[in-house]
């Protein structure tokens, strides 16, 4: 995450590349009109969040992506009171603008373990209800101006979510795709963006359901999913992705040995692709808690790739 917006991270393009290769996508305004109820939202002063300490970039335009990420920390309490919800909405700001340095909470809006649902970012609420407009967050490392975020409070790598999260995360993104005509076909985890965790393998697989559910409540057909996405390697993973990613950066001029095993000579080598062209170590706020250095994903795969390169192919061959 960041709290500015590259919109290039080799002063080439890589929001565009990125854009190009999930695809864009709307839903017609008869669909979005299938009068979606806004959930319960508390406001930034419900949870009494600091100000902000610069101005709230407000783009005049739509998102074309819903992000859903989780928090890490706080992790995955067992207390599901409204109280907490607050108190963690103010942890969240706390760390984003003290540590990170951010102007505000980075993401839009927070869904708590207990399903209550708050404003993140200044503003957010007020220009998600009019549906025209974006607030520009810092959720998602070089795609800001694209995408509009959800922190999911917990660590989901290798537990589910709570039923109310789930319920009311549901709820929220049905009613963002409502506002802003998006379908669910661009409802995507962190991951589809950075190379990082974010937002867990157990939730991020629980994605296609979400996009369904969500369907089913603008009244929309079966969201169609046309492009595999790029998957994620971490270093300790082994196989036959790890042993074609390491082709890759051999033709690169990379030394790593084709092995299948992503070792150190691995991450080092994915680690200068990704400071080479400029992307963000710390895309997500979960590296606080974990060092996703070298982590392969999303971002770097594009810059690995030869050109002339069928993306499709090879997406497909890596999701085999």
């Amino acid at each position: 995450m960041a709290d500015f917006d590259r919109r290039t991270a080799l002063k080439g393009g890589l929001t565009a590349s990125a854009v190009g290769l999930l695809g864009t996508a709307t839903i017609s305004a008869a669909d979005a009109a299938s009068g979606v109820t806004e959930p319960k939202i508390y406001g930034t002063a419900a949870w009494n969040a600091r100000p902000p300490s610069g101005t709230i970039e407000v783009q005049n335009h739509k998102p074309t992506y819903i992000v859903v990420h989780h928090t890490v920390e706080p992790g995955n309490v067992t207390d599901y009171s409204l109280e907490h919800a607050f108190w963690a909405s103010r942890s969240i700001q706390n760390f984003h603008m003290d540590t990170r340095g951010w102007i505000d909470t980075g993401q839009q809006f927070t869904n708590s373990r207990g399903g209550h649902i708050t404003e993140g970012r200044h503003r957010s609420l007020e220009i998600l209800r009019g549906g025209t407009r974006h607030v520009l967050g810092a959720n998602v490392g070089n795609n800001n101006s694209t995408c509009i975020g959800i922190e999911n409070e917990g660590l989901y790598s290798t537990e589910d979510v709570t039923p109310a999260l789930w319920d009311s995360l549901v709820k929220l993104v049905a009613y963002m795709a409502s506002q802003y005509g998006i379908s669910p076909e661009f409802i995507k985890g962190h991951r589809d963006f950075n190379s990082t965790e974010c937002p867990g393998t157990v939730l991020y697989n629980r994605l296609p359901e979400l996009r369904t559910e969500v369907g089913k409540l603008l009244g929309s057909s079966s969201p169609r999913v046309d492009l595999p996405e790029w998957p994620l390697l971490k270093p300790g993973d082994s196989g036959p992705r790890v042993r074609m990613a390491q082709e890759l950066l051999r033709a690169r001029g990379f030394a790593v040995p084709a092995d299948g095993l992503f070792g150190q000579s691995t991450k080092d080598a994915v680690a200068a692709v990704a400071a080479r062209h400029g992307l963000e170590r710390d895309a997500c706020g979960a590296t606080a808690v974990t060092d996703e250095t070298g982590f392969l994903g999303s971002d770097v795969w594009p810059l690995i790739v030869g050109s002339g390169t069928d993306l499709r192919a090879l997406k497909e061959r890596l999701n085999r």
